[in-house]
């Protein structure tokens, strides 16, 4: 991965919206909503304060977390849809 977040921010890959209903029903493209739930790809060192304390990460790779839906900024690295967010926007670890 040739991209490091900064400070206390993750990089998070989306994991894929559901397709089909409980009922069996698929759903269509244009109807799917945002994913919410994700795969940690990468975590920032973690946030210095003003004091000069360093505030460690609680995040690590490779946990799934929940996030809002609108959160985050999308990227493309290395043809992967991928979005850049404060650990404060993750909402749990799943």
């Amino acid at each position: 991965m040739s991209v490091k977040p900064l400070a206390d921010r993750v990089l998070v890959r989306p994991l894929d919206a559901q397709e089909k209903t409980a009922g069996g029903i698929f759903i269509p493209d244009n109807a799917k909503e945002k994913p919410q739930k994700g795969e940690v790809v990468a975590v920032g060192p973690g946030k210095i304060t003003d004091s000069g304390t360093k505030i460690e990460m609680t995040l690590k790779t490779g946990d799934k977390v929940l996030y809002g839906k609108y959160s985050g900024t999308e990227v493309t690295v290395d043809g992967a849809e991928l979005l850049i967010l404060r650990e404060s926007d993750v909402l749990a670890i799943v």
